[in-house]
């Protein structure tokens, strides 16, 4: 018996793991008696529930699809889009501390604390609240879609009139393609492929009718989130996110060994995935990921990670520095393996379904419909369902604090404690709420990730140099922010709803077409055309490279994909950065997909940055008595009970200089401190260990081979 294209035995998976997580949400909430509770745990997480709430924050489920689908596209390679933070880990070992030591309930704290402005803390809130709700919230509902939509497909027998023509002609186009790629096709078969590769862009082809309605699923998921986080708080979530974390390895390996099984071992896989997938720096001709482009991620990662209101509220729950470290290095870590195991899942993909899935953000869905028995299948959808409630309930409960302690307490200030609580507990519904309606407007799951990167570099610049550096000034923050903001988040959204623009013969150029000679593996279909002898043996083969929108992250296609003569119009957000170097002269018609990439990277990090200290250089210090204070605060360690951590810290205010001995560079405005033991010895063992992670993924990918 089937409900949704879901055997029953699934469905009781479902359903049980549902009623536990709110019997857990019900059981929290007894310990929840006030805000600080339900912020921050009471301050109270030791490491173990420091690791699962920073693993489960770190580890969306719902990433496994975004590198899937990245790896599919674009090999190996495409893993860095999430693995890129293997190199920043070693960072967190002293960043963490920070947000320990700041000993604020919300970033916005920081910086009415640092410079003693409202209008920043304001100004921070909205802001996050706005690039949480869509790249969140909206990104997670999304993704869990995108990965259970083909678990839950119709019969064949019973589809439509229209949905048997929409498969059909996605088949046509998959056909017409995989010819103009080796070949040119007929003037008129070329008129038909580009009629359908424009539905194909619109995502409006697919090879099967799924049951799973948008709407009705980020209703139904989200209510479940809202409920969930009301009782319990943050707590509750430390708590799912440790049986999340079990269900979240499972379901990243379970896939490996059934698709090794169906293809007949690692060495199949090899066969049948092209050499040039298993590379983990560049890879395929169009990949946009080589050597440059990743540098520049990391880049824009290093800068922006700060930036997160979830480091104040994971941090700021730890016991005490050593649970805050050791919570997010070992939590970062066991996602860096985790993340192998998805680009692996990634291959699999290619060699099982072929390049030519129309959607390849639902290849992990695919591979568990087509991979795992009944059961099995349960389980999986409970890990991602559960990794949606993991992520979402952590943050709703970081968004709920911005919104209570930073713009509705200092609108109606002086109520009680069980007033907030109640506005608190309608933040989550209410902002979850609009993350459904912005998830319907939303579609690529890759974009979303990308476009969260570099929305992060808005706060990410301003965090990390206040924590380093004495001379940045309020005035600076804000120029900064305002302008960071208009160029990677304003101009990228609303030019693509301006048909004028969106259409206009300049933003929907395109990058130059290209023809390449590149080693291949035989297919039938090489063989049957006269390519090669046979299947297996190795030739060297002409690709055509198609070209790729410059300005438009979605690409561009026609206003009407039936008439061949109708406007090209640009669809997804608008890419700022290269146009900038357009009109400065560059020729970026020229450029590939990893040159655009790291375009557009490098200047959403070097505007900021130059912004921020000129401005600052040019404008008035900050109160130094206030920048004192706060200095001295961060330098104090925590203590171990609550009422000899205020001593110490009001020892500090006392005597603000008494930690200047630990400065690196004494009589200066860098507050670069002194390494000690922990300090040194942590940092080599994690640097020993991202060279550990990249040895296993560079051994996973030549497995077999």
């Amino acid at each position: 018996m089937k409900f949704f294209g879901l055997h029953w035995i699934d469905v009781s998976i479902i359903v049980a793991y549902i009623i536990t997580v709110l019997v857990i949400g019900k059981i929290f909430s007894h310990g929840v008696k006030g805000e600080k509770d339900f912020f921050l745990g009471g301050r109270s997480l030791g490491r173990w529930l420091q690791f699962f709430l920073s693993f489960g924050n770190m580890t969306d489920p719902g990433q496994a699809t975004t590198t899937a689908s990245s790896v599919y596209r674009q090999g190996a390679g495409g893993a860095w889009l999430a693995l890129i933070t293997l190199f920043l880990t070693p960072y967190y070992w002293f960043m963490n501390v920070w947000f320990r030591r700041v000993r604020l309930t919300t970033m916005a704290d920081l910086f009415s604390d640092r410079f003693g402005s409202r209008f920043l803390a304001t100004l921070y809130a909205v802001t996050m609240l706005m690039i949480a709700v869509v790249g969140v919230i909206a990104g997670g509902n999304v993704m869990a879609l995108k990965t259970l939509q083909p678990l839950m497909v119709k019969d064949p027998i019973i589809y439509s009139v229209a949905e048997q023509t929409m498969v059909k002609e996605y088949h046509e186009f998959i056909d017409l393609r995989t010819q103009r790629q080796s070949g040119e096709l007929a003037a008129v078969q070329e008129t038909r492929y580009s009629t359908l590769r424009d539905y194909y862009q619109r995502g409006e082809l697919q090879p099967y009718v799924t049951y799973l309605n948008p709407a009705i699923f980020y209703l139904i998921s989200t209510s479940l989130v809202a409920v969930f986080i009301m009782l319990g708080g943050l707590k509750a979530s430390a708590v799912v996110d440790a049986v999340q974390a079990i269900l979240v390895v499972l379901i990243s390996v379970i896939l490996i060994p059934f698709g090794l099984w169906r293809l007949g071992g690692p060495t199949a896989l090899h066969e049948k995935v092209p050499d040039v997938m298993f590379n983990l720096f560049g890879g395929d001709i169009a990949s946009e990921y080589t050597w440059y482009s990743i540098c520049a991620l990391l880049l824009v990662q290093l800068i922006g990670i700060a930036g997160s209101q979830a480091n104040m509220t994971i941090s700021g729950s730890a016991k005490d520095e050593m649970a805050a470290r050791l919570g997010a290095v070992t939590g970062g870590f066991s996602k860096r393996f985790v993340t192998i195991a998805w680009a692996y899942c990634g291959l699999i993909a290619f060699a099982l379904f072929g390049p030519g899935l129309p959607d390849p953000d639902q290849a992990w869905g695919l591979l568990t419909r087509e991979l795992l028995p009944v059961g099995l299948i349960g389980i999986m959808i409970t890990g991602i369902l559960g990794g949606k409630i993991a992520v979402l309930g952590a943050q709703s409960v970081v968004l709920s604090g911005l919104l209570v302690k930073n713009l509705y307490e200092p609108l109606l200030p002086g109520r009680s404690d069980a007033h907030y609580m109640v506005v608190a507990r309608l933040a989550v519904p209410a902002l979850l709420g609009a993350g459904v309606i912005v998830g319907l407007f939303l579609n690529s799951v890759i974009v979303i990730l990308k476009f969260m990167i570099v929305l992060l570099l808005v706060w990410g610049v301003p965090i990390t140099v206040l924590f380093l550096w004495r001379r940045v000034t309020q005035t600076a923050v804000v120029v900064q922010v305002f302008a960071t903001i208009l160029l990677i988040a304003v101009i990228p959204a609303v030019v693509p709803l301006m048909p004028a623009l969106a259409r206009s013969e300049m933003l929907t150029e395109l990058t130059r077409e290209r023809v390449v000679t590149v080693a291949a593996i035989a297919t039938a279909a090489d063989v049957t055309a006269g390519r090669a002898a046979k299947e297996g043996d190795r030739f060297m083969k002409t690709r055509r490279i198609e070209p790729i929108a410059l300005f438009f992250e979605e690409g561009v296609v026609r206003v009407d994909p039936r008439d061949p003569a109708s406007p090209r119009t640009g669809k997804g957000l608008f890419r700022t950065e290269v146009f900038l170097l357009k009109i400065l002269g560059v020729d970026v018609a020229g450029f590939n997909s990893a040159q655009l990439l790291t375009t557009r990277y490098l200047v959403d990090a070097l505007i900021p940055i130059s912004l921020i200290f000129g401005v600052s250089l040019l404008t008035r210090r900050t109160e130094p008595d206030r920048v004192a204070r706060f200095y001295a605060r961060m330098k104090t360690p925590v203590a171990s009970t609550p009422d000899l951590d205020t001593e110490a810290v009001a020892a500090s205010y006392a005597h603000p200089t008494r930690f200047d001995h630990h400065k690196l560079f004494p009589k200066t405005d860098w507050e670069f401190t002194k390494w000690n033991r922990m300090d040194a010895g942590g940092f080599a063992v994690c640097c020993a260990l991202v060279g550990v992670v990249i040895v296993v993924f560079k051994g996973a990918m030549a497995l077999g081979g």
